[in-house]
């Protein structure tokens, strides 16, 4: 009987599985895909942040880099495996997502290393649609017209869900809020080659 401990999906590890390797001493590459904000708040001891933009943009260098086997890491599991796409496009064979993401690491009682406190890019998109369709939704009393942007507000949630993208969120992973301390592709990839 084999030993491998991967699940039905060969893509997906579960936080009891990443557990299992990491205490086993056979831990893979953790490369956590979230804003650099969010990494700070709380991640994966020895993780690497290397956020979705930068990771899609430099995937070629990146895979250079990754020889082992890598595990992918966001907050539920959606980034990570858009970043999974992006790097297997790029010819790295050996990608697994931890299924759930952090969220699931965390519900399973495993530990993470925690910072500053920090919203996540989730909890920031539901707040700025919600306040949006709010607004439109009583500025429309006023307004004839207007509750239509709530409408579009609610069809761009619809279609994030469908696609698995979600483009209020890229944009907000561009302020100065959730960029935290710059990371770059050099910084990165020294800290790649710095690991025994």
């Amino acid at each position: 009987m084999s030993t491998d401990t991967r699940s039905a999906s060969p893509t997906r590890l579960t936080p009891s599985e990443l557990g299992r390797l990491l205490a086993d001493g056979r831990g893979p590459r953790l490369i956590d895909v979230r804003t650099p904000a969010e990494f700070k708040t709380s991640h994966i001891a020895g993780s690497y942040n290397v956020p979705l933009n930068l990771l899609r943009e430099h995937r070629a260098e990146l895979a250079n880099h990754l020889d082992e086997e890598v595990v992918l890491i966001c907050r539920s599991g959606g980034r990570a495996a858009m970043a999974e796409e992006a790097l297997a496009e790029a010819g790295l064979p050996n990608l697994r997502v931890l299924e759930g993401g952090i969220t699931a690491w965390d519900s399973a009682g495993q530990s993470l290393e925690y910072g500053e406190p920090h919203w996540d890019l989730e909890r920031q998109v539901r707040l700025v649609a919600g306040s949006i369709v709010l607004a439109t939704g009583i500025a429309g009393i006023f307004v004839p017209g207007l509750h239509l942007v709530g409408t579009f507000v609610g069809g761009g949630l619809v279609f994030a869900a469908i696609t698995n993208t979600c483009g209020m969120g890229m944009m907000l992973s561009k302020l100065p809020y959730n960029r935290g301390p710059r990371t770059s592709i050099q910084d990165v990839v020294a800290s790649l080659k710095g690991r025994s």
